[in-house]
């Protein structure tokens, strides 16, 4: 039987504690940190997307952040390139790969190899379908072209199923449609052993998000996307600026809400990806999982190549 490298990943919802805990396991075991986030790419991006802060990054480095600017599209396809470099890089220094994040789609992209587009699902479906009932296709179509602009040129106004499945995948993955049109590809040769925060209660997650937004404020993040907005150059539309929280300042920063209801929609839209983190880790074949960070810290773990 050929023997692969081990591959340690570490999955869970955004706040549940995963940073600290990589950093951890990176100064006792020897580890390579390898970042699985598709906001923490981007430089000066800073604050909002909770990036390790210097400190953090001097005493455990992390691969794949800070690594494209905000006005530049990152693919999954891209992610497993960089990431399969990187986890080689680290594999030949003798080193354990860790893969650390949030963003399930990367996570399956690298581990299943790159898939066409996912099944329907039948709740997501019927939430679309009440809307359509209630609002018309219009309002429907319009929020197509906030989240995926390319499938949306592509599509006439009037074309329901198309625009409902363009909707369906973009709420399932939380990735534009457009951007899962990849030609299949296999997974690479590792043994990729899965650890995962998966919290059964949501309400501390919940109040850990809160309470995160309005620590990020205090730190700066508004002034973080005003010098964003300043450069000219980036916009509502591309990939960098749908991450939660600098959508809705932008919005805020536009006069479209009051900061009061930039708060709510940003902490419910961080919930929101939560619950899809959530509904992809009890989906995951082959994880074992905790339900919080301290659990899991207190569990033995062996580290091998």
């Amino acid at each position: 039987m050929t023997s692969f490298a081990k591959v340690y990943c570490l999955l869970g919802p955004t706040a549940v504690g995963k940073t600290d805990l990589a950093v951890e396991w990176a100064e006792r075991f020897n580890c390579d940190i390898i970042s699985v986030d598709s906001a923490l790419v981007y430089r000066g991006m800073n604050i909002g997307t909770a990036k390790p802060d210097a400190a953090t990054l001097q005493k455990a480095p992390h691969r794949l952040i800070d690594i494209l600017d905000p006005a530049d599209s990152y693919s999954a396809a891209d992610f497993c390139s960089d990431a399969i470099r990187e986890i080689d890089k680290s594999l030949q220094q003798g080193r354990i790969p860790l893969l650390v994040g949030g963003t399930m789609l990367y996570f399956r992209a690298l581990q299943q190899g790159l898939t066409d587009l996912p099944p329907a699902d039948p709740q997501i479906r019927y939430v679309l379908d009440a809307q359509l009932v209630a609002t018309g296709l219009q309002p429907l179509f319009d929020e197509l072209t906030h989240v995926d602009p390319v499938s949306a040129s592509k599509i006439k106004p009037t074309d329901r199923q198309r625009i409902l499945r363009a909707l369906e995948v973009y709420k399932i993955t939380g990735v534009p449609m457009s951007e899962l049109h990849l030609q299949a590809s296999e997974p690479p040769p590792y043994e990729f052993v899965n650890f995962a925060i998966l919290p059964e209660d949501r309400v501390p997650l919940h109040q850990r998000i809160e309470q995160r937004f309005h620590a990020m404020l205090a730190a700066g993040v508004i002034e973080e996307v005003t010098e964003l907005r300043r450069r000219g150059d980036l916009h509502l539309d591309l990939p960098s600026m749908r991450a939660v929280g600098y959508r809705q300042i932008w919005q805020f920063l536009d006069g479209d809400c009051t900061k009061e209801d930039m708060v709510n929609r940003a902490v419910a839209a961080t919930r929101q990806l939560a619950k899809r983190q959530i509904t992809w880790l009890r989906r995951w074949p082959k994880c074992e999982t905790f339900l919080t960070a301290e659990a899991l810290r207190s569990t033995k773990i062996s580290f091998e190549l």
